[in-house]
This record gives C-alpha cells, structure tokens and sequence, in this order.
C-alpha cells in the first residue's frame, strides 16, 4: 500500500519506524493535490515551505522523543489566519491578506510537528452549506463530482476524502464539519463549545463558531484534536480545560464490558423527531444498519424527545445572521481587506467596498442581522431566539439523564447536485439534523455508515453522534468502536 493512502495512524506509525521519511510522504501529498486541482479542495498551496518543514521532521523523527505528530501532512481550512500564507475566508474581501500571526490551533499544531501543506476551500466567511458560495470557486465531491461536498468545511472533506491529506482542520457554527464529513465519507468532529481557541478564527457568529477536525477515522481525530485543544488565555470564551490524549483508551471496551461487546452499558438515545418525516430513505436505511451494528457492540438503544429541536433552523438564521452583522462590520475597506477602486467620499468607499467585496450569501445574511437587531425588531426577534436557544439546550440536559450519546442522521439527503438548491431556504434546511447540538454548544461527530442508493449510490452517508459538554471522549470511543466492527471509513472514492 501506497503510504499517501494510509490515515494518519499508520502514516505515524510509518514514520517513527524510518519506513518513509516525512518528504516522501509531503511530496506524494502534493503531487496528488496538483492531479485533483480539479476538484478545487485548495485555495493555496505552498510546496516549498512545506518540504522545508519536512525536512526539518525528519530531523526530529531522527532524535529523541519526537512530538506527536512530526512530519505528519495536514492541511487548515482557510478561515484560520497563517502569518506564512494568505488567509481569505473564502472571500474576495479578504484576497491577498496575510496575518501577522498564528491562530492558536495553528501554532498548536505545528509544535506538535505536523507539516501544513496548504489553505483549504470554504463557503465565504463560513456561510453556506454546500461550499459553492467561495469566492475563488466551488469544490466537487469527489465521491462524484456532479455533486457538493457540503460545507462550508467542504475544502477540508473533500482534501480528505481524496486523499490528498490525511487531515485536515475546519470550523463548525451551524454543521460545517459534520455535514461535509458526511457528505465526503469521513470523519468529522466538532468538540464542545470552548475547548478549542478561536483565537486566530475568522469570526461569523463568535458564540457559535468552534475549531475541529476533519480526518479519515475517528482515531484520526482524536490524535490531532488532543494537540488542538486546551485553553488558551487569548480567548475569553475559551474553557478551563487541561489538553488530553483522546487516543488513550479508545481500544479498550468500555469499564464492565469486554471483547466481544465492547460498548455493553453504553445508552444510546434517538430522538423522534430526527427520524420523522423529511428523512430521505436512502439515508435512513444505512443509519438503521449502523444502529443495529452499535447494539451488537453492546449498546442499548431507546427512544427519546428533543421536542423543540424543529426549532434550531429558525432561532440558528436570527442568532448567527446578527452576530455576523456585528462580527463582519470590521471590513470596510480602511484598515485591511478590498477597498474600492473609485468612490466620491468615505461613506461611498464603505458601501462600494463592502458591495464588491462580499458574496450574495454574505450580503443576505447580514441584511438579516442588522435587521434583527435594530430597534423595534430586537425583542421580537433576536430575543425571542435567544430564548429558544435556552429551551434547545434544556432539552438535550434532560435527554442527557437517560442516555449517554444521542445519535441520528446528518443529513435529511445526500449530497445533492451542484446548482441545485439556488433557493437559500433549501440551504438552510440542510442543517436542520446539526443545528440543535451547535446551539446547546455540545460536541458532535460524524461518521461514514454507507451510501445513497439508485443514482446516489456513490453518495456517502454519515451518523452523527451527539455527547454531553465536555464528552469528547465518549464520542470517540464509541466511533472507533463501530469504525473497528465496520469498513465504512476504509473506503475511498477509487476503489
């Protein structure tokens, strides 16, 4: 086996072996990006830089006691600011800019040794869901290319998927891991709220926004988010938790059970209304398959209610909008980003600079959240969502006593068509499965359980699973478990 097809784990494995150095392996990564520029996975590449640090690897890998993941590709989704590469959001309004520093889960990674390769593709400002409203051009799934990769991480999935890199980093506000994760057939975690630093984030919607990992397994991701997470000073929002290895025990059957039944204990919780109408049949079976395949692994599974969990769409596109209002006022052309070639007077600037430099979606989004917060539609609107947001998060503290892990689909669909959801209310209701969790600030992962049928049989489909604050852990265990017992994320767009 070629090693650029190996995940991480093996890649690892490979390289504290000296079986392969980390240039070769940087090398075949970016020789493979050049075949799929097709697939548009990357908005910047720096080859060169990339095999210095590689270079630099194989030093360390020589020594003693080399960080965790040294020499090891990876790749940052490009709403994540590098002070050695542009970093865009995906939008025209911020072309050609470069950070003067780090965001905090880049300089993370690059102590613990991973060689970046690149900027990967997003939804503009991470708004949207099927990843065609980036300013440089949409991405292809490369399961099929007619179709979307989901978004707005989709520049990540897709990278992964192809195996152009072994992981990737994205955000998730509203599902922007987990559902291109799904869409492409990998794994994809968004930890809790907090856990991660936004320091170095391009913001959309602050209390929303999260840092995670997109990679081919669930001990993929537990290796790169054990070096991501932590608290980080720089972030008021970030939480008083210590960094841990996530991989640890993620072979071990649960404390009680064994081999043979290594989740036996575990209580797995479906809500109703997850599974009600507007679930696509060609996603529901593969979900239904994989649940039994949990219950063989010892799990319980029980029925339970998220009963205003229908409810996250609406409260999700009055919060984030108006927090993207706010967050997006910084670029007007004075200090940084696009400004207008031709304008009379400043406020002209302004208003022709903003028009040029942001996207339809962007433009949408914040007209909503400037309207939503402005005086006499507050109350009725902002308020009122906020409170719904509460209700949400209640719900999930009560289902959360009768059961350890929610699970459900993604999705309602697979991967549809590019070009075929112009309408944004389409877009939006796509997100109705991953919204609830981001709301109530939860962790959440997805995870490949099978494929579409008929003419979508080559479009991947993705469990989530949904865990208590600060139950990263879990999540994984339980991932790994099912992804041991089954070949789902074994699969790649070649075979």
């Amino acid at each position: 086996m070629n090693l650029a097809d190996a995940d991480l784990r093996q890649q690892q494995a490979a390289l504290l072996q000296r079986r392969i150095s980390s240039e070769e392996l940087v090398r075949e990564h970016v020789l493979r990006i050049e075949q799929r520029a097709d697939l548009g996975a990357f908005v910047h590449v720096d080859a060169q830089a990339a095999l210095r640090a590689a270079r630099a690897a194989d030093e360390r890998l020589a020594g003693d006691e080399p960080p965790p993941l040294c020499g090891l590709p990876l790749a940052h989704k490009d709403v994540f600011v590098t002070r050695d590469m542009p970093a865009t959001a995906g939008s025209r309004m911020l072309q050609g800019y470069r950070s003067p520093f780090d965001a905090t889960i880049v300089a993370r990674l690059r102590e613990a040794g991973a060689v970046c390769l690149g900027k990967t593709s997003m939804d503009e400002f991470a708004m949207g869901s099927s990843n065609e409203n980036c300013a440089f051009g949409a991405v292809r799934n490369p399961w099929d290319a007619a179709a979307i990769p989901g978004g707005s991480s989709g520049g990540s999935a897709a990278a992964v998927a192809a195996r152009l890199v072994p992981a990737a980093t994205g955000s998730d506000t509203g599902g922007s891991i987990r559902q291109p994760a799904a869409m492409c057939g990998v794994t994809g975690i968004k930890p809790t709220y907090g856990l991660c630093s936004r320091f170095g984030m391009i913001a959309y919607a602050s209390s929303l926004d999260q840092a995670g990992v997109i990679a081919r397994s669930a001990w993929d991701c537990a290796l790169v988010l054990g070096q991501m997470a932590g608290f980080d000073p720089r972030d008021s929002t970030s939480a008083q938790q210590p960094a841990q290895d996530y991989t640890a025990r993620l072979d071990a059957p649960l404390p009680g059970a064994d081999a043979q039944r290594p989740l036996a204990g575990l209580r797995i919780g479906l809500p109703r209304p997850w599974f009600a109408d507007g679930l696509a049949d060609e996603v529901e079976r593969p979900l239904r398959e994989a649940l039994q395949q949990l219950q063989q692994l010892g799990a319980r599974l029980l029925d339970i209610d998220l009963p205003r969990s229908q409810l996250a769409v609406a409260a999700y596109y009055i919060l984030a909008p108006a927090e993207a209002s706010s967050n997006l006022s910084r670029f007007d052309g004075v200090r940084y980003g696009h400004r207008a070639a031709q304008y009379h007077d400043l406020e002209e600037m302004y208003a022709r600079s903003r028009a040029e430099g942001f996207g339809p979606e962007v433009k949408r989004r914040i007209l909503i959240g400037t309207y939503v917060l402005s005086h006499g539609y507050y109350d009725a609107y902002y308020l009122q969502a906020q409170k719904v947001r509460r209700l949400i998060a209640q719900d999930f503290l009560a289902a959360f006593a009768d059961c350890d892990l929610i699970a459900g689909p993604v999705a309602p669909t697979v991967a549809w068509n590019l070009g075929e959801l112009p309408d944004p209310l389409a877009n939006y209701l796509a997100d109705v499965h991953t919204l609830p969790a981001s709301l109530a600030g939860l962790p959440g992962l997805s995870l490949p359980v099978g494929f579409g049928s008929g003419a979508h049989a080559r479009r991947p489909v993705g469990l989530q699973l949904v865990a208590p604050h600060f139950g990263e852990q879990r999540l994984l265990h339980a991932a790994h478990q099912l992804q041991r017992a089954t070949d789902w994320h074994l699969r790649a767009p070649t075979d």
